[in-house]
């Protein structure tokens, strides 16, 4: 439980200087401060593998019984830190078009993205601690988390180009409109304005709730996925964490790039399938975990070789 206590209590504090500090004003994210955001959230992401193989070295967790070693926790760490960047640039593409709809400026678009992190940090918490209570105590659940990966991975290739989704067609979108006034009008960076005793939304309150509603369903691929790796509520919570802390400034790092990623959705339809045939093992077979990070890292790095070689010859 300290151990718990204590990483919340770290992520707190990451983030209030973040907002309270460093990002106190609204103001543009230029590409060199998203790259130097980018690069420490990585490295701070990464680094924390050497957390996790001392929390099981010493067993901080009071486990009972210590099902793997440290080394295998920490490469299990990496492995869903990994799987959780790959799958988000999918979401920055879906953030990108949002606040394009709504005609957020740059300036206010950290505000946003840093409350709607904030409220996906709770909803996946709890979706976490549901999906591992459902494998723990039914196993016939891992089928159908595989076999829903699989579908996903299935649907990401013959999809159409995310270009046509519109975020007004929503039903979130729809439920705002009817609830409350909902204004086209930016003040500040406020997500509520009180007029004659109205609260009107505003498109920051807007966006934000799109954004907050499709992590939620975004979630529903990214958590069987790193379940598929491993069900230590610890592990898998504190990667996907780091994987969102990250995403505010990969966002403006990767962004306006969006385009130069041709061939990296099928490195995530590889990657899905394989995780979706892991669980669907998980009752009769464990394939290693060096397998799957191994796996999963060459799968990304084709993927960005080919999309460079598809961008050169496009020029």
């Amino acid at each position: 439980m300290i151990v718990w206590l204590v990483f919340l209590l770290m992520i707190f504090v990451f983030m209030a200087i973040d907002l309270g500090i460093f990002n106190k004003d609204a103001h543009v994210i230029s590409y060199k401060e998203a790259t130097k955001w980018t690069a420490l959230w990585t490295s701070l992401g990464l680094l924390f593998s050497l957390v996790i193989y001392q929390v099981y070295q010493h067993n901080w967790l009071n486990l009972e019984s210590m099902s793997k070693s440290p080394s295998q926790a920490a490469i299990e760490y990496l492995t869903g830190y990994i799987i959780e960047l790959s799958l988000s640039i999918d979401n920055i593409f879906v953030i990108a078009v949002i606040f394009r709809s709504f005609k957020i400026p740059l300036m206010y678009q950290h505000r946003v993205l840093f409350w709607g992190i904030l409220g996906a940090l709770i909803f996946r918490g709890f979706m976490i601690l549901f999906g591992v209570i459902l494998i723990e105590k039914f196993t016939w659940t891992t089928y159908v988390f595989g076999a829903f990966l699989i579908f996903t991975a299935y649907k990401m290739l013959t999809s159409k180009e995310e270009s046509e989704f519109n975020p007004k067609n929503s039903a979130i979108y729809r439920f705002v409109r009817k609830l409350m006034p909902v204004t086209g009008k930016i003040v500040d960076q406020k997500f509520i304005l009180k007029k004659r005793g109205l609260f009107i939304a505003t498109p920051l309150l807007l966006a934000l709730l799109l954004i907050e509603f499709t992590d939620v369903l975004f979630a529903l691929d990214s958590i069987p996925a790193i379940l598929g790796i491993t069900t230590e509520p610890f592990i898998v919570f504190t990667s996907n964490i780091f994987a969102i802390l990250g995403l505010r400034s990969m966002y403006f790092f990767v962004a306006n790039m969006i385009d130069s990623f041709h061939y990296l959705k099928h490195s995530l339809v590889v990657i899905l399938t394989y995780v979706g045939i892991k669980l669907m093992l998980a009752n009769h077979y464990h394939l290693p975990i060096g397998l799957s990070l191994g796996l999963i890292v060459v799968s990304i790095a084709l993927g960005i070789y080919f999309s460079v070689r598809y961008r050169k010859q496009a020029v």
